[in-house]
Formats: C-alpha cells, sequence, structure tokens
C-alpha cells in the first residue's frame, strides 16, 4: 500500500501519525487519561491554564471543568460542607474567583433559605 493510498483511506492526519511513530515522536500526553491530566492541570499557575486551555479541544474541554476547578479550590483552601454544596449550586470555577466575602453571603443566604424550607415543613 502506498502513501497516497493511505491518506485517500485513512486521511492525511493518519499518515502523519504513523510517520511520526515511526520518526519516534510520540504524543505522550494524548495517551493519559482526562483524570491523570486534571491532577497535572491542577499544579499548575492560572496562566498557564489559560495557555493550556488554548492549544486542543481537548485541553479546552479539560481547562473549563468542574472537576479541575474542584482540584485548584481544594488545594488552595479546606472545602466546608457549606462550600461544597455552594459550589454544586455555583460550580467550583466560579467559586474560583469569587470573592470570600461574596461567598460568605451566598452561604448565609442559602442556610437561611434551608432554615425557611425547614421552617414550612414542620
Amino acid at each position: 500500500m502506498t502513501q497516497l493510498q493511505i491518506a485517500l483511506i485513512f486521511g492525511p492526519r493518519i499518515l502523519d501519525y504513523v510517520f511520526n511513530l515511526c520518526e519516534g515522536n510520540i504524543d505522550f500526553l494524548e495517551r493519559l487519561s482526562d483524570k491523570l491530566l486534571l491532577k497535572i492541570i491542577s499544579y499548575l499557575d492560572l496562566e498557564d491554564v489559560a495557555r493550556l486551555s488554548q492549544t486542543s479541544r481537548r485541553f479546552s474541554k479539560l481547562c473549563r471543568s468542574d472537576r479541575l476547578w474542584e482540584l485548584i479550590v481544594e488545594s488552595a483552601c479546606d472545602v466546608t460542607p457549606d462550600l461544597r454544596a455552594l459550589a454544586k449550586e455555583m460550580g467550583w470555577r466560579q467559586m474560583f474567583f469569587t470573592s470570600k466575602l461574596q461567598l460568605q453571603r451566598q452561604i448565609r443566604k442559602r442556610k437561611q433559605r434551608q432554615e425557611s424550607q425547614d421552617d414550612g415543613y414542620f
């Protein structure tokens, strides 16, 4: 089978991939699981996360994922049950970029809503 036939059948992208494999140029990051990549990305500076998100669709998706921002928040501070519940409502990424004062207000409001709902049931 010639290179032209391979390119016609499988596409030029696969042909380039095979050439790179033969030359020893393997993209090991592509072979890593999302879970492992998220753990690695969580150690990067925010500027690097922003840059990485622009390199491919996969990294864009990973850098925007709620799981990544959960890991980042957990490494930056102690996550209380109240914070965890609030993060489920608003998202971990938004929580990371929200000021501490705003978070305290939102937790207080959330507790008040829960208390008023609990009062309505008894």
